[in-house]
């Protein structure tokens, strides 16, 4: 019976991955669908399918769903009172024209911010700012997107908060973390800079593939030259000097960007009382900080993302308020909402996928053994455990693409209870880290189940199913290698 059930599920997953994959069902009724014939056919009662899967499957990503409405109501009201368009035009006048040096430029920020940022709310808040100027240099919507993703997961992969599992879990050190932590993040820059390389010439772009290749050579040897001198050739003294200049700076940078953020709100106001019957289409230079003034309350302040957000949008309404502006601000908040609906929809079906491959986060009476989904793949991943170098790489290369569709190589699926069991059946626990991290490149940057992925594709009206398309062959092989140091270094 088992045996039935496991093929059974493994059919449902490959079936609608597929077809989601190459686009004859969309996600949003391919989702839903998967989650209720997986959490069937392995063993849950119909009662509990339509109570947990689909009741509280539908709300467990509230909390990101409500952050993107919230992001896309600041998104429209800068686009209906001119800002966005001002944004554009100023960030292409201070950028240049060259789209390839913007886009590497974007990405080596988005990576920056995000190896201490994370969330949904720091994503879009961020993306408000980087996307614009990328478009207004020509980098079309699915480069854009595609450098965001990069740089997002470029970021978490030196994001030392990410690393805190392998520590609790694993029993892994840092400094058994960092070495193969800079693998990836090496070799994710250079493949993020040939996917910009190559994005820009199918999007028309005149590249010069020689210039190219110099400008990548000499940003990797100035990283390995900056991360050697810090970690090898700096004496520990001076590196924990370095430290802490850096937090005396940070917390005096903290009360400065406070004290701007609260001058920036009487400058607006001030200027709102004094220019509100005014007919002037000019944007107020204040207005630009609109998307920025929450990005700094969550990135120095911790701010809830949702707090951060009303602040925002208080802000965009302050700085550009006119006579009548209010009924426009009103109006900005009702179709922020419609806005973002697809992408709110994709999301319930994502939260029910998870419901049914995970459970629904509590002990049931009626499941004594626990959530039956999960016991019956558990087993089934034990027989894939590799003994061998050459049969780590070549199984988990293979099993990469279960990483996508909260498959069981999904770190926010089903991915760190799978970890478990192979340090149960005695893998090295280093070698665990290394097909978490390594396929995690797919997981990060291709899964069209991301909320990120989902949001960025809503946002640059592009397909999410396109977007995979177009990042798993950069992914894969980025796997590859990863698998490929992890079993030199722990197998």
């Amino acid at each position: 019976m088992e045996v039935l059930q496991i093929s059974a599920l493994i059919f449902v997953f490959l079936l609608m991955a597929v077809l989601m994959f190459l686009r004859k069902i969309p996600a949003l009724l391919a989702l839903p669908l998967m989650a209720v014939m997986i959490a069937l056919i392995g063993g849950v009662r119909v009662e509990h399918v339509i109570e947990y899967v689909l009741g509280k499957g539908a709300v467990k990503l509230s909390t990101a769903y409500t952050v993107a409405m919230f992001g896309s109501m600041l998104s429209v009201i800068l686009q209906k009172t001119g800002v966005a368009e001002s944004f554009i035009k100023k960030g292409a006048e201070l950028s240049g024209d060259n789209p390839w040096i913007i886009g590497v430029i974007m990405l080596a920020l988005i990576t920056l911010l995000f190896t201490t940022l994370g969330g949904l709310g720091a994503i879009i808040m961020v993306a408000t700012i980087v996307l614009p100027i990328m478009s207004s240099v020509g980098i079309g919507p699915m480069t854009a997107v595609g450098i965001f993703l990069f740089g997002l997961s470029i970021g978490g992969t030196l994001n030392v908060g990410n690393w805190a599992v392998y520590v609790s879990v694993m029993g892994l050190t840092v400094d058994e973390i960092r070495p193969f932590a800079l693998v990836m993040f090496s070799a994710s820059f250079i493949g993020a800079i040939l996917f910009i390389t190559i994005q820009l010439y199918r999007d028309g772009q005149d590249i010069k593939f020689g210039k190219v290749l110099i400008r990548t050579l000499f940003l990797v040897l100035l990283l390995a030259l900056l991360y050697t001198v810090y970690s090898y050739i700096l004496p520990e003294q001076v590196r924990d000097q370095l430290i802490g200049i850096i937090s005396i700076t940070g917390i005096i940078l903290k009360y400065f960007v406070g004290l701007g953020i609260i001058y920036l709100f009487v400058i607006s106001i001030f200027r709102a009382i004094k220019t509100k019957n005014s007919g002037s289409r000019d944007v107020h230079w204040s207005a630009y900080f609109s998307p920025i003034v929450p990005l700094f309350l969550i990135l120095l302040f911790n701010t809830d993302f949702i707090a951060a957000f009303i602040v925002g949008l208080l802000f965009a309404f302050v700085s550009t308020y006119k006579k009548g502006r209010l009924n426009l601000f009103i109006q900005s908040v009702f179709e922020g909402g419609g806005v973002v609906m697809p992408a709110v929809v994709l999301m319930f079906g994502i939260g029910m996928l998870l419901v049914a491959i995970m459970g629904p986060g509590q002990a049931l009476e009626a499941y004594p053994e626990g959530w039956p989904v999960l016991n019956l793949l558990k087993p089934v991943m034990l027989l894939i455990v590799p003994e061998s170098a050459l049969t780590y790489v070549l199984v988990f290369t293979l099993a990469a693409p279960l990483a996508l569709y909260r498959g069981p190589l999904n770190v926010w699926g089903m991915g760190y209870g799978l970890a478990a069991v192979f340090l149960a059946s005695g893998l090295n626990p280093g070698a665990v880290m290394g097909v978490l991290l390594a396929v995690g490149q797919i997981q990060g940057i291709s899964d069209p189940t991301n909320t990120h992925n989902v949001w960025l594709a809503n946002e640059m009206r592009v397909d999410v199913q396109k977007v995979l398309w177009n990042t798993l062959p950069y992914t894969w092989i980025l796997a590859i290698i990863g698998l490929t140091f992890s079993a030199l270094l722990f197998m």
